[in-house]
């Protein structure tokens, strides 16, 4: 059923959102790739996540600080498959939440992205499957600040031209939606699909076959 929510962008996070969480056998291949101890490799990989997510270290030198705290040397070759690994194993879309995104667009609703990924990811992001839905995308590696900071809202009202009474953001990240609100931006912290839905439809109106809205919600 196509859910109209006239008046307001809905803002989505990607990662564990929109995408599923990395599958335990992408996970086990990529620290069979680097050669290391599960625990140690994990741990290094997010200590430098920041880093490439804000475009501070290239993807070269991401790996290659994964690398020096792992106390091993990759060669260019291994460089290519552990980052192809690694970005393929964030690529698989929640099928209930693509629904959601698919009924949205069907009501005619503004959609837009907002995530904290390196430049690598911008591409799939607008050029993909997902650019359809999408009005706009904003990365944190792109803009070169993280979510919460309050920068990376005013660049997404900036950029969408709205004020922030008229965003709806989602996000999986409790501080992420606490500095959203900071400036005035409505979050639901995404904890399913079925949640998320529940929640759109109570912002939702009800529309005939011509587009012409019927009735509000009581939340709407």
């Amino acid at each position: 059923m196509p859910l109209a929510i006239p008046g307001k962008v809905i803002v989505f996070d990607y990662g564990e959102v929109i995408s599923i969480d990395p599958a335990a056998a992408d996970k086990a291949a990529l620290v069979e790739l680097a050669g290391a101890e599960t625990e140690s490799f994990w741990a290094a990989y997010w200590r430098h996540r920041d880093k490439i997510d804000q475009a501070t270290v290239s993807v070269r030198e991401y790996w290659q600080l994964i690398a020096t705290d792992l106390g091993l040397s990759w060669d260019t070759v291994e460089l290519h498959r552990l980052w192809l690994a690694d970005f393929r194993s964030w690529l698989a879309i929640d099928p209930d939440t693509l629904d959601v995104l698919i009924d949205l667009q069907r009501g005619g609703t503004r959609m837009a992205l907002l995530s904290n990924a390196g430049l690598d990811f911008s591409s799939y992001f607008r050029n993909g499957l997902l650019g359809e839905f999408f009005d706009q995308v904003f990365t944190s590696g792109e803009l070169g600040v993280l979510k919460p900071d309050a920068k990376i809202f005013r660049a997404l009202l900036a950029g969408l031209d709205v004020a922030p009474s008229d965003v709806v953001f989602i996000d999986n990240r409790r501080d992420n939606i606490a500095g959203a609100a900071e400036l005035g931006i409505t979050g639901h912290v995404y904890t399913g699909a079925i949640s998320l839905r529940s929640y759109l439809e109570g912002l939702a109106v009800t529309t005939g076959h011509d587009g012409t809205v019927l009735s509000y919600s009581s939340d709407g």
